[in-house]
């Protein structure tokens, strides 16, 4: 379960094994084997082929080579068919990815530390806006306090509020886009209130309102509730959600996440719990190991990703994914794999209403530029 990068388990996806590692910075094929000399010598173990002995110009000489033709051949077999596997699988993970969707999905985050959601958020948003052609939203409704804006763009000038009042007059995406700050990334933010005192003002009318205008234009929307586990409108974004994805810190251990979707089971949720992912976010100097989290909570969930700690993706600070080590991108690459595997579960049936799912679009193609 232990690799350099984010560790990933899932359900099963088509083709694919249970458990789909993180891609990390270093390939099997050229990760010296345990046992290096000083010399620059490699041994064999655990059953892993390292060098043959004596020295590298030995190793490649032409007699050597000549000599142990078969071996050569074969080791060289292996890592072109590893190659090939892992480049197998990231075309999986990016036709999963390319799911069209014909129905507003709607994404939850809730943490339990402040911080890590709206990374998680920022992250998540920026990888499928990246990933796909069409559009992604994310909104910000944490009660506490509306920082989503910061950690993808700029400070917010409109709000959530601005754009739930404003609704009757938005006919079209070009309106629609004048409330939205757009990243790097292309992912699109609802700001909220910066002052918790004002931030607490929209409710979970307003927050049906908003999601029932962006649905008309964005195929999948993210929304950020913070931590407010007991404010009243959580129970308004849940009951529009799609996925739940939970975030934990290392430190928080498996017994806090459990805690939560054990709370949010008796609150009426437990379909939502069984398909939730669970995101164990490493921190510096945590002094629990991911590997135990991740297997107190497996079994209760959907999937689970770690994401490595990345000093570039502090509290507070704007969130631009291109910056970031190639473990903390593969992480969010799989953890957007792994929520993109539940879109072929909300398509529309034949004679499915729209008035059952808040935000259908109707069956319009949801394109990322232009007006809708």
């Amino acid at each position: 379960m232990t690799n350099d990068g984010g560790i990933t388990v899932g359900e099963p996806v088509p083709g694919r094994d249970l458990e789909t590692p993180c891609l990390s910075d270093h390939t099997p094929w050229d990760r010296p084997a345990t046992g290096t000399s000083q010399t620059g010598e490699w041994t064999v173990r655990d059953g892993r082929s390292g060098g043959l002995g004596h020295s590298a110009a030995i190793e490649l000489s032409s007699d050597r080579l000549l000599c142990d033709k078969g071996g050569v051949r074969r080791r060289l077999r292996m890592l072109h068919m590893g190659g090939r596997a892992a480049e197998h699988e990231r075309r999986q993970q990016l036709a999963l990815l390319r799911t069209p969707v014909m129905a507003c999905y709607k994404i939850v985050v809730i943490s339990l530390k402040n911080g890590v959601g709206k990374t998680t958020t920022t992250a998540l948003g920026a990888t499928l806006a990246t990933e796909r052609q069409d559009r992604v939203v994310a909104i910000d409704a944490n009660p506490d306090a509306g920082t989503l804006s910061r950690r993808a763009c700029r400070d917010a000038g409109a709000t959530f509020r601005d754009l739930a009042a404003d609704i009757p007059i938005l006919t079209n995406y070009t309106a629609v886009q004048r409330y939205m700050f757009r990243s790097a990334s292309g992912l699109e933010i609802v700001a909220n209130d910066v002052d918790p005192a004002v931030s607490t003002a929209f409710n979970d009318e307003d927050y049906r309102r908003v999601v029932g205008c962006l649905g008309q234009h964005y195929p999948i929307i993210l929304t950020d509730s913070g931590i407010g586990l007991l404010h009243s409108t959580l129970r308004g974004v849940l009951a529009l959600a799609d996925q739940l994805i939970l975030v934990v810190s290392s430190e928080d251990g498996g017994v806090a996440a459990g805690t939560a979707l054990d709370w949010l089971t008796v609150q009426g949720y437990a379909d939502l719990v069984r398909r939730s992912i669970t995101v164990v976010a490493e921190i510096r100097r945590s002094r629990v190991d991911a590997d135990e989290v991740v297997a107190q909570i497996r079994d209760r969930c959907r999937g689970v990703v770690v994401t490595p700690f990345d000093k570039r993706l502090v509290a507070g600070a704007e969130v631009e994914l291109a910056q970031t080590k190639t473990r903390t991108r593969d992480a969010y690459f799989n953890l957007a794999a792994l929520v993109a595997a539940d879109f072929a579960r909300t398509r529309p049936s034949a004679g499915w209403a729209t008035a059952t799912r808040p935000g259908y679009s109707g069956g319009r193609p949801f394109l990322r530029s232009g007006v809708g």
